[in-house]
């Protein structure tokens, strides 16, 4: 028999980076399903504006989800205005791309401290809450980067394996403990925001749009899975290629231009992306623009 979607109706989820892209889109895809949303972003003018025109009571706070207190504090306002957390999206990171060697050593710790740290204070936080009720569902955002790393992009890769073996790690937990928590790791190949500017799509697989993600994240809390796969077929290929020797993986990553897909880019087109990512951390002196700009991000 076919399980039954769940309702997602009156459900307060909470959504990190939530101003633009796959945030807004998931925002904005959980509100037509009755969710009540708050959506967390640095960038508190943006979020607030965003929040306004979804409408549909949805409210902005600032968070910095590197900070564990503006984590906690996003949380406990969240709860405030609109009720017990039901659902947490950890959608915030940064994607900055050079060559291993190339990269400043203050890029590859702020991808960590976002990506992973972000993840982490958020996931700690939203299952302590949780596990008072005894419900509530995880979703943590990573990448097809997150089961193979990809040229160009060598400490991003590392820090979305590490949010992958972090959410199994912890689904593991939970179902030790026999707990009814949910939690869903999400893994799309590239979208259509501002983090992928000036990249070209691979081979066989299109780019995704942030409504794509939205999709597949609403259904996984709808009908619980863990691996949620952006599109589907990414999966069905995970599966055939991880059967493959090395070498084999290695020829079918080069087929599809999966090697190059993060070294190739249009220079042109990412700076604007590279520069306000490069800014994405309050902690950063922020009067000093980076000295090589193939190292920044955002949120997706």
């Amino acid at each position: 028999m076919a399980k039954q979607p769940r309702s997602l109706q009156g459900q307060v989820a909470a959504i990190t980076g939530g101003a633009r892209g796959i945030g807004r889109a998931t925002a904005s895809g959980l509100i037509r399903e009755g969710a009540r949303v708050a959506i967390g972003d640095l960038d508190l003018e943006l979020a607030e504006q965003t929040a306004r025109e979804l409408g549909s009571g949805t409210v902005a706070f600032e968070l910095d989800v590197t900070n564990r207190d503006s984590f906690e504090r996003f949380l406990d306002q969240t709860e405030e205005a609109l009720g017990p957390l039901d659902v947490l999206v950890n959608n915030a990171g940064i994607m900055p791309l050079s060559r291993f060697v190339d990269e400043d050593d203050a890029t590859a710790i702020r991808q960590i401290d976002i990506n992973l740290h972000g993840v982490i204070y958020g996931t700690k936080s939203a299952l302590r809450r949780m596990e008072q009720r005894g419900r509530g569902h995880i979703v943590n955002i990573a990448s097809s980067a997150g089961k193979s790393g990809v040229p160009g992009g060598a400490t991003y890769s590392a820090t979305k394996h590490a949010v992958v073996g972090l959410s199994e790690a912890i689904r593991g937990e939970l179902q030790v403990e026999g707990s009814a928590i949910e939690i869903s790791v999400v893994m799309p190949v590239l979208v259509n925001t501002e983090l992928t500017s000036g990249l070209t799509a691979t081979r066989g697989i299109k780019t995704q749009q942030p409504e794509d993600v939205a999709e597949a994240i609403v259904d996984a809390l709808k009908l619980p899975r863990f691996d949620v796969f952006v599109p589907k077929s990414v999966g069905t290929i995970h599966k055939l290629v991880t059967v493959l020797p090395r070498g084999g993986r290695e020829a079918v990553g080069r087929a599809l231009k999966a090697d190059r897909v993060l070294l190739e880019i249009d220079q042109s087109r990412r700076r604007g992306y590279e520069v306000r990512a490069a800014q994405s951390e309050p902690a950063l002196d922020r009067a000093e623009e980076p000295a090589q700009l193939p190292s920044g991000g955002d949120s997706s």
